[in-house]
């Protein structure tokens, strides 16, 4: 006799599934914790290298200013009345005051036509001429560009225009077209000339050299007239460069006749300790970043997640050492960060004495910046010793690479041991599916048994009971 087993522990009346579901985590838990433990303590690990990074990144930014000395010991410049000009000046400046006056602003040239009825009325077919200084072009009006509005276009399109900008002006006596150069100074005058056609462009000629004076000049092309302490100048175009080393000039207007301005040039203290002391925020937001992630807290009993990691306790050594050197190559002036008021406390974080900085800024921005800046200065050693750890291919991508490919091989452990357990619930649910089976059949075979036997009894006890009433009643009879 077969039976099937349609559901688990029919026969033994066993929890099969719970069975094999506990046997199966029983038998993965080693593994299944030891791989959990080395995913919790990478992730934490990549975690903890991102948090460094940003750290990092922020820090070396701070760093360009302080390399670079015409950044760090730059100029300021200053009129007294801005609205006569505006000035900016390089670390190459001197510091000074400056007398400006402004005879006039450099000028661009501007021409007006005569007016005609509108925009759109024909004007001449032929070939316009347009000159500026030494550059020329040439365009070609013809019977599908020879209105105001066409020629105007036309100039302005033009692929080698030699710098002029076309417009039309509309008023009570008629449109006008306005030839305006583009750029300012004497030597950028515009000539207009015609040749060919039906002679109607003759109305837009202007060559005052050779006689020629139908357009109407409106603004001569000059150059700006001024002086800087009495002493005559002048220059092309209003942004005036080389007068005063290491000063550009952005002159506005004409001063008043014997009304200069002064122009005072002095040194940017004020952003020298300002890019000094964002550098000291951010190392020490790199500093507390570092003691965070490496140390460990009593009170919690909790470490960071890199104690003991090498590669940071490498870089802090490193960093310690550039910051705590004395350039014994300068000679006068601060030679250290702690000459400027900058020193590490117990915490292992800087702070910065203020009015030391202050003063050493006020006595020499150029010596800060000797100390800071340049191939030797400490914010260069600085930059090139993070960039190892920051740059593409850098340690800290190494690092990150690494962190990774074990993330994924710890990944593709879990899914192996996944499968493998998968196996070996597969063949336990089998073997307690036919133990289950053959224990129903065993308990069948009983229940027959029982039921045969039960049976069998029975019968033998009726048959005893009549043989005994008959021989009674036979002697019964006899005797009587």
């Amino acid at each position: 006799m077969s039976t099937v087993i349609s559901s688990t522990g029919i026969g033994s009346g066993l929890d099969i599934n719970s069975i094999v579901t506990s046997l199966t985590t029983a038998k993965a838990a080693p593994e299944t914790n030891a791989l959990n433990r080395s995913k919790t303590t990478l992730t934490a690990e990549v975690s903890a290298f991102s948090t460094f990074n940003t750290a990092l990144a922020t820090f070396q930014a701070t760093l360009a200013t302080l390399q670079d000395s015409t950044k760090l010991a730059s100029r300021t410049a200053t009129l007294a009345d801005t609205t006569i000009a505006t000035a900016t000046a390089t670390s190459s400046a001197v510091a000074g005051q400056y007398s400006i006056q402004v005879q006039n602003l450099a000028t661009a040239a501007s021409l007006s036509s005569q007016p005609i009825a509108s925009a759109t009325s024909n004007i001449g077919t032929g070939t316009l001429t347009i000159a500026v200084g030494g550059v020329s072009t040439s365009i070609t009006i013809d019977s599908t560009n020879n209105t105001l509005q066409g020629i105007a276009a036309t100039i302005n399109s033009a692929p080698n225009n030699p710098g002029v900008s076309a417009s039309i002006i509309t008023t009570t006596a008629g449109a006008r077209l306005v030839l305006s150069g583009t750029a300012t100074g004497a030597a950028n005058t515009i000539k207009v000339t015609q040749s060919g056609g039906d002679g109607g462009l003759a109305a837009l000629q202007y060559d005052p050299a050779n006689g020629l004076n139908n357009l109407t000049q409106t603004q001569a092309a000059l150059n700006a007239n001024f002086s800087v302490n009495g002493y005559a100048a002048t220059s092309a175009g209003n942004q005036v460069s080389g007068v005063i080393s290491g000063v550009t000039l952005n002159l506005v207007k004409a001063t008043a006749a014997n009304t200069p301005t002064t122009l005072t040039v002095g040194n940017d203290t004020q952003g020298a300790q300002t890019s000094i002391s964002t550098f000291v925020t951010a190392l020490n937001g790199l500093q507390t970043s570092i003691h965070s992630l490496t140390g460990y807290d009593a009170k919690t009993q909790t470490a960071g997640p890199l104690l003991g990691n090498q590669t940071l306790l490498s870089f802090q050594n490193q960093l310690s050492k550039i910051l705590g050197q004395v350039n014994s190559g300068i000679a006068s002036g601060p030679n250290s960060l702690a000459a400027l008021g900058i020193t590490a406390n117990t915490q292992g974080t800087f702070s910065t004495n203020s009015t030391t900085l202050g003063n050493a800024l006020t006595a020499s921005v150029d010596s800060v910046a000797k100390l800071l800046s340049g191939p030797n200065g400490i914010a260069t050693q600085l930059n090139t010793f993070v960039t190892q750890y920051t740059q593409a291919g850098g340690l800290l991508d190494t690092i990150s690479n690494s962190l990774q490919t074990s993330l994924t091989n710890i990944a593709k452990q879990q899914a192996d041991l996944t499968a493998r357990m998968a196996v070996y619930s597969a063949t336990l649910t089998a073997e307690y599916n036919a133990m289950d089976t053959a224990v129903a059949l065993l308990k069948q075979t009983q229940t027959y048994l029982s039921q045969a036997f039960n049976t069998n009894s029975g019968s033998s006890t009726t048959t005893s009971t009549s043989t005994n009433t008959g021989l009674g009643s036979g002697t019964l009879s006899t005797g009587g």
